[in-house]
């Protein structure tokens, strides 16, 4: 029988869990019969024992910004001490590590509208045979969309199951901020392929951004589950948790591929737009330079015949002017065939 499923023999990590309620407040506790149906249990009520819910397991959850775990996991409240004060210390660099029969780690999350993308884009777990003891730091989406789901009717069975919802629902949050990517880059393409990209080179620029954050955040986290599926072939991890972890790999997998994919878009649509403004700029130099070009003759000699010095032709002659506007005017014609004989042209669009 694999450890996750064994029995409870005693209710000495059950109440050690329980216990510390006492010293942090979760922000909810949830107890799991054996039929996977999830209770919602206020802190304050929850008792040791439990077998009142079937033999099930316990979910505990705790904002790490309000309560500080580290003496309770110093106290070996939540499992094996080391793993446990690792878990929930302020590192937050995605890993996962196994010890005796609990697996501990930080994952990556998406924060929610509002909150600091940051801190807020972890979740710290550490699972037991019997209990997931989890916290974030700022709202996250994997945690409430989890108690949600379990509210409105959904089961779980095990720990291994619940960890995996949490990740899963992570998982389909960055699916869906991937997808919204994906149509802001539809619109700034179609922009562009009309020849209207108007502020697109702007706009591209945050949805680079966070294409690649966020696929930086993907691959550190199907990393932590390869390596956790690697390590199956130890017997320190658990069957039904390697099982698992094989599963979301897969997942953030082909996740990771599309993301690389947006990310390349934007960055090609970045080259594209530069390279359109740079034509519609060359275009406008031209433009700017045979003009310079035409009018530089006529200004030298309108410059010339406005010299106020003696000696000058054509100052008593009474069509001068219009002499001079002549010579201007073939001046500029004068310029202009040489600028078609030179072979310039503007530049294609």
């Amino acid at each position: 029988m694999n450890r996750l499923d064994r029995p409870v023999k005693t209710s000495t990590e059950t109440e050690a869990i329980l216990g510390s309620t006492r010293q942090g407040e979760p922000l909810w506790a949830m107890a799991f019969d054996a039929d996977g149906r999830g209770l919602s249990v206020p802190a304050t009520e929850v008792t040791a024992d439990l077998d009142a819910f079937g033999g099930g397991f316990l979910w505990l959850h705790y904002d790490l910004d309000a309560a500080d775990l580290t003496g309770l996991a110093g106290e070996g409240k939540f499992g094996p001490i080391r793993l446990a004060t690792a878990v929930f210390a302020h590192d937050e660099h995605q890993r996962v590590t196994v010890e005796a029969d609990h697996v501990g780690g930080v994952l990556a999350d998406i924060a929610r509208p509002g909150a600091k993308p940051a801190p807020a884009g972890r979740l710290h777990f550490v699972m037991g045979p019997r209990s997931l003891v989890s916290g974030r730091r700022g709202p996250a989406e994997s945690p409430d969309a989890t108690r949600a789901a379990v509210e409105g009717g959904d089961t779980v069975a095990s720990p291994t199951l619940l960890l995996e919802t949490l990740v899963g629902h992570a998982v389909s949050a960055m699916a869906t901020t991937g997808q919204g990517l994906s149509d802001t880059l539809d619109g700034i393409e179609d922009h562009i392929l009309d020849g209207r990209p108007r502020d697109d080179r702007r706009r591209l620029g945050p949805v680079r951004r966070n294409a690649v954050r966020l696929h930086r955040q993907i691959t550190g986290l199907a990393a932590v589950f390869h390596r956790l599926e690697a390590d199956g072939a130890t017997d320190d991890v658990h069957g039904p948790a390697v099982a698992a972890a094989a599963r979301l790999a897969q997942r953030l997998d082909a996740l990771d591929r599309d993301m690389t994919l947006q990310a390349e878009r934007a960055r090609l649509l970045q080259e594209e737009v530069s390279e359109r403004v740079a034509e519609a700029t060359n275009r406008q130099l031209y433009v700017l330079s045979v003009l310079s070009a035409l009018f530089l003759p006529p200004t030298f000699l309108t410059g010339l015949f406005g010299m106020n010095v003696k000696g000058l032709p054509l100052g008593d002659d009474p069509h001068g002017f219009l002499v001079v506007c002549g010579l201007s005017l073939a001046s500029a014609v004068l310029a202009f065939a040489v600028i078609r004989l030179l072979g310039i042209r503007p530049p294609r669009a």
